[in-house]
């Protein structure tokens, strides 16, 4: 009864924002109260992400992990999408919304390791008293992909554009992922928690189609919640005098980010902290180029020319300290192993920088990044073994 209890409310959730949004009076609600909007969403948000995770162990029956995880950061990184290419959009009809998109997918990128990897460690020290957790061989894959899109991400501060020519490069690093991802193993341990208890009453055809239901309903209450919880959170705080940048660079991906976040800190909460960071690894893969690729391509589409996206000066510095976190966090994990001090290391550099606005203090950081991942790199022959195999297109599944 417990494990049904915990389903129903679940899917409970998400229904007061579903009947709002799907009525018109969500829209109205986002001008007259935000901050009402933002709770509803969040709690409709929080919902889904529960049937998200379950979604995602079951369907580890019938396809291999890596594209279960890949499914998952699709459907869990909708808010992201919605918000940053609303942005790319509006930036092709009007000017002042040019550097929107950059700061918030910077944000989002720094914040989904910074805060999301980083807790997943801290939760799985916490409950499991383990203190580091092992990552599965398997997720060399995702691990090669996010090592070549972050050195190619490297190049784009100094070119000073998003233009068709990445849109294409990203988007075939992403269909060279999911397709090396659908030729993986399935996994079979036991399932537990609400996950087992569909898994052990439930014929395979019936859980295949629940699975899909689950992802279908988690996906469109997230992509209906996503950017009034954002756009909640931002009205509430211009009513603060928080500047407009900050909101869109930090407050939005807080909003944005969070069901992938949440679904992983359930994974490492249950034991699966391994699924907790590869589901996030794969949703940094994801934005690093589905979105990435997907930000020039609207821009151009909104702007009816293929006219490259210009990086202001600033957004060149975001985009290189961006690239230089997602770099060291790669050389971190690289070994197969995310202990609790590099977690903590991890957090520390990024809430470091909310200290230090300058903008010499944003060069130093990302040297110190670029200069900590020479070292990784120099210290440790799998780290190096792993780096070539990313290069040579060669992902470690043993």
């Amino acid at each position: 009864m417990k494990f049904l209890l915990g389903l129903i409310i679940s899917v409970l959730l998400p229904l007061p924002w579903l009947v709002l949004a799907l009525t018109g009076q969500g829209h109205h609600l986002v001008d007259t109260n935000p901050q009402l909007v933002s709770f509803i969403t969040g709690i409709s948000i929080i919902g889904a992400a529960f049937i998200l995770s379950w979604g995602a162990e079951l369907s580890e029956r019938d396809i291999p992990r890596s594209l279960a995880l890949i499914a998952l950061a699709l459907i869990s990184v909708l808010p992201e999408y919605a918000v940053d290419l609303s942005f790319a959009w509006k930036a092709g009809k009007d000017p002042a919304y040019m550097a929107f998109p950059v700061a918030n997918m910077t944000g989002a990128n720094r914040v989904l390791i910074g805060v999301g990897w980083s807790l997943v460690a801290i939760v799985y020290y916490f409950k499991h008293r383990q203190n580091y957790i092992p990552l599965d061989r398997s997720q060399g894959l995702e691990l090669s992909l996010l090592l070549l899109a972050t050195i190619y991400s490297l190049v784009i501060p100094l070119k000073g554009t998003l233009s068709l020519f990445d849109t294409v490069l990203f988007f075939a690093m992403f269909l060279y992922y999911a397709a090396r991802a659908a030729k993986g193993d399935r996994h079979e341990e036991e399932l537990g928690g609400i996950a087992g208890y569909l898994d052990r009453r439930l014929s395979n055809s019936m859980r295949r189609v629940v699975v899909l239901t689950m992802f279908a309903f988690a996906g469109y209450a997230i992509w209906l919640a996503a950017e009034p919880f954002a756009e909640g959170l931002v009205r509430t705080g211009k009513q603060v005098g928080i500047d407009e940048f900050t909101l869109v660079q930090w407050l939005a991906p807080l909003a944005s980010e969070s069901p992938e976040a949440i679904v992983a800190l359930l994974f490492a909460f249950k034991g699966k902290g391994s699924t907790g960071i590869g589901a996030l690894i794969s949703s940094k893969v994801n934005q690093w180029t589905l979105l990435v690729g997907a930000i020039p391509l609207v821009y151009m589409i909104s702007l009816g020319s293929l006219t490259p996206l210009e990086l202001d000066h600033r957004q060149k510095e975001e985009l290189l300290l961006t690239s230089a976190q997602s770099l060291f966090a790669a050389m971190v994990i690289c070994d197969f192993k995310f202990a609790l001090w590099e977690a903590l290391a991890l957090m520390a550099l990024f809430i470091a920088q909310f200290f230090f606005p300058q903008e010499e203090i944003r060069y130093i950081f990302s040297a110190a990044y670029l200069i900590a991942s020479l070292a990784l790199l120099a210290t440790s022959r799998e780290r190096r073994q792993m780096l070539w195999r990313a290069l040579l297109l060669k992902a470690d599944r043993d």
